[in-house]
């Protein structure tokens, strides 16, 4: 009994002494773990989808490594600064937008980028956070749940930086952003009767957007009807794509064994169409053990967001959850067929850097969210 008695003792001392030592330095261990083990997996499949490029490899450790610095900074700052300076950052970012529109680089056939020389940004990225953050901030000032007057303050926050967005043009971005900030509106206890006149504007709407698409986003939506129709043109990435992972089976054809990819039959298939080569070397077995990484990440964020401590908190950290959720969710739907090609990349899986800058930063936002609040509950 007197041993029970002393394990009781010490066993939460050295378990609080182990927590305090990771709220120092701000890092929510579940949080970064999940992290991990998802950038782990993402380079394990790159590895194979860019036929075995170490340089490749590199670069992307060295994105990742970068990322993780700037989530590492994101997380030792309060909430109350990220909520202080939430409308300067929001500005900013608008700024940034037009900018884009007036000096903006041009490539392949869009106007997204602006140089500083050395290096290229998006800054739509940017916008990924500030819509969240400015309408978190705002929500945090009135009383909740929202009105039909508040939805209308609302509206120009995310419309504006939407429809810039998509002059670019750039509609997967713009569609990301306008969900980034409606998540704030649900989570903000939004009416059901206002959603629903939302939702029926949207679908009176949708029939005259399609004047205003693009010739080739015209083209991606008759090809996600009936992508058979031109199966060695505009329906030959979502064709190939399905072959690969239906190929795979339930446990895949073995890693760097993707015929698909390794024979280049598979387009973009480091990129945007990754997740097939996932598919065809590890099977519904890897690709579930995959979107389980995926979910545990989105889980954790929707527990930081239930026990924020302040509207601002649970609203930001909520919407980010649901942001995060909706982007690889998007990928893995028009890779399988069940959503029209997007150009969306598969979080911190694909190749390239752009958006992983705006994920560790994110990241960052909830472990400040989170270990910010223990210190001060506790």
């Amino acid at each position: 009994m007197l041993l029970d008695s002393l394990k009781l003792k010490l066993k939460p001392q050295h378990n609080t002494h182990y927590r305090s030592a990771w709220q120092a330095i701000h890092i929510d261990t579940m949080l970064l773990v999940f992290l991990l083990l998802l950038c782990a997996a993402g380079l394990l499949v790159l590895y194979s989808a860019s036929s075995q490029n170490p340089h490749a490899i590199q670069l992307q450790l060295v994105r990742f490594l970068i990322g993780f610095s700037i989530m590492f900074v994101v997380a030792q700052i309060p909430p109350t600064s990220l909520q202080r300076y939430s409308p300067v950052f929001y500005l900013f970012a608008l700024i940034l937008l037009f900018a884009v529109l007036a000096a903006g680089h041009i490539g392949k056939g869009a106007q997204r980028w602006l140089s500083l020389g050395v290096i290229r940004f998006q800054p739509t990225e940017l916008m990924k956070l500030a819509i969240p953050l400015l309408l978190a901030w705002y929500y945090h000032k009135i009383h909740l749940p929202i009105t039909f007057r508040s939805v209308l303050v609302a509206l120009p926050i995310i419309l504006v930086p939407a429809v810039l967005t998509a002059k670019q043009p750039d509609l997967s971005t713009a569609s990301l952003l306008l969900i980034a900030g409606c998540s704030v509106l649900f989570l903000a206890g939004l009416n059901m009767r206002i959603i629903f006149a939302l939702l029926s504007l949207v679908a009176i709407c949708i029939p005259f957007t399609w004047y205003f698409l693009h010739d080739y986003q015209r083209q991606r939506v008759l090809t996600f009807l009936n992508p058979e129709h031109d199966p060695l043109g505009n329906g030959y990435h979502i064709i190939q794509s399905k072959i690969a992972i239906g190929s795979g089976g339930l446990f895949g054809k073995g890693w760097l064994n993707g015929t698909q990819s390794n024979l280049h039959f598979l387009p973009e298939h480091s990129t945007d169409f990754i997740f097939a080569v996932c598919g065809e070397e590890f099977g519904f077995v890897g690709s579930t053990i995959l979107i389980i990484l995926y979910m545990l990440v989105v889980m954790r964020g929707l527990y930081i967001a239930i026990h924020a401590q302040d509207t601002f908190s649970r609203l930001l950290a909520g919407s980010i959850a649901i942001t995060f959720f909706v982007s690889f969710f998007i990928n893995m739907g028009m890779v399988t067929g069940l959503l029209p090609v997007m150009g969306i990349p598969l979080p911190l899986v694909s190749y390239g850097g752009s958006s992983v800058v705006t994920m560790m930063t994110s990241f960052g936002i909830l472990m400040s969210i989170q270990t910010h609040r223990k210190l001060v509950t506790t």
